[in-house]
């Protein structure tokens, strides 16, 4: 793999990569401010009056499903539709009446939009061209950029002989051989398979590091977004239910529905029996008594808890701390073992585990014995 290649004021030079290269990255992206944003069609709020910031040089990630305004918001900011409400401001200026090509911005769509006719250097070369720079200026900077994606080796290939990852690639090298402050990203992987997808991740990753745009990155996939981004804005109906650092989204949801979209879950009813500051104790319908963190001021009363899968630990026997379940699916799945198991109250309770020599598949029917610490589980809000 070749050495990653930083963008800098007076042009491209070389680096090394690692923590000591995040750590040294000229940060040139800018600073972006949503206010009160909002997108009508009728009666339908496909953004309802968002507010957002985005550092300079931050990597944010748009999450949700379809119909959740994810994209709506991204094509708002891009300029490709207008705002009903509110405004967006770049580097503290408004955008509202600046036309998309003159914002500046890289983009990157789920279709590559390459130039079929042209070669990979020319593709990549076409926005300084239309930039008017130089043809010295524009042969070093799409050379560099060509190396930043690992392309060197494609440079003088059609797009029709690549395949879709080499292909997206010339995507991103085009969108950021101009340098520019914002790179928006509109479910650019969607269209690959999973193995291309994860590694394209990783190195669109590694290339917010080299660079320092700020990147906005639109996608359903929740896996995308825990492994590129910064800070994750999860969305539905229009509007942003939470936003935080994948670590806080993942573990601390701040409702059914992100604990639902964001990884697999467990969502189990339970009723408070006592609170001791963070902690609380709570019985679920099959009298399961267990501890759980809550970051919440409630009550007693009856709640929802977020169990992850992974945070099961299972057991052949009983122990102090468990409860018993019986086996309703098994499946293996290379490195991990799926098993869904019905508790004694009739819920069903998802558990994944390493597959280990020592713990066979287990059988439909098969009595387990199931358990978590307080630190695997969540009350929701």
């Amino acid at each position: 793999m070749a050495e990653p290649v930083a963008l800098r004021a007076g042009g491209f030079g070389a680096r090394g990569a690692g923590s000591q290269a995040a750590q040294e990255r000229q940060v040139i992206g800018s600073s972006i401010a949503v206010r009160e944003a909002e997108k009508r069609y009728g009666q339908f709020h496909a953004v309802d009056r968002i507010n957002l910031d985005i550092e300079p040089g931050e990597f944010i990630t748009l999450l949700g499903p379809s119909g959740s305004g994810k994209t709506t918001l991204l094509n708002l900011l891009a300029g490709f539709q207008t705002l009903d409400g509110g405004e967006i401001l770049v580097d503290g200026k408004p955008v509202h009446n600046v036309p998309t090509h003159k914002r500046g911005f890289g983009m990157v769509f789920q279709s590559y939009a390459l130039f079929p006719n042209m070669t990979v250097t020319q593709n990549v070369a076409f926005p300084l061209r239309m930039a008017g720079v130089d043809r010295a200026t524009t042969a070093r900077r799409v050379a560099e950029t060509l190396e930043i994606m690992r392309l060197s080796a494609h440079a003088n290939k059609s797009p029709s002989e690549m395949s879709g990852g080499q292909q997206q690639r010339v995507a991103i090298a085009r969108a950021i051989v101009m340098r520019p402050k914002v790179v928006l990203m509109d479910e650019p992987l969607s269209a690959l398979d999973r193995r291309l997808r994860e590694s394209i991740q990783i190195e669109i990753r590694d290339l917010h590091q080299t660079i320092g745009s700020t990147i906005l990155f639109v996608t359903h996939d929740q896996g995308e977004a825990l492994t590129m981004s910064d800070r994750i804005a999860v969305l539905d109906a229009g509007k942003i239910v939470q936003i935080g650092r994948p670590l806080d989204i993942y573990r601390h949801p701040a409702n059914r529905f992100v604990a639902s979209f964001v990884g697999e879950s467990n969502l189990i009813e339970a009723e408070i029996m006592q609170k001791r500051g963070t902690t609380v104790t709570l019985k679920n319908r099959s009298g399961y008594v267990f501890d759980a963190e809550s970051r919440d001021a409630i009550d007693v009363g009856r709640v929802t808890v977020l169990v992850r899968p992974e945070r099961i630990a299972i057991a052949d026997e009983p122990t102090a701390n468990s409860t018993p379940v019986t086996v309703t699916s098994a499946i293996f799945l290379g490195e991990t073992l799926r098993i869904e198991a019905q508790m004694e109250s009739g819920e069903t309770l998802l558990v994944r585990c390493p597959d280990s020599a020592k713990r066979p598949l287990p059988n439909v029917g098969d009595r387990l014995h199931v358990g978590w610490g307080p630190e695997d589980c969540w009350v929701l809000a």
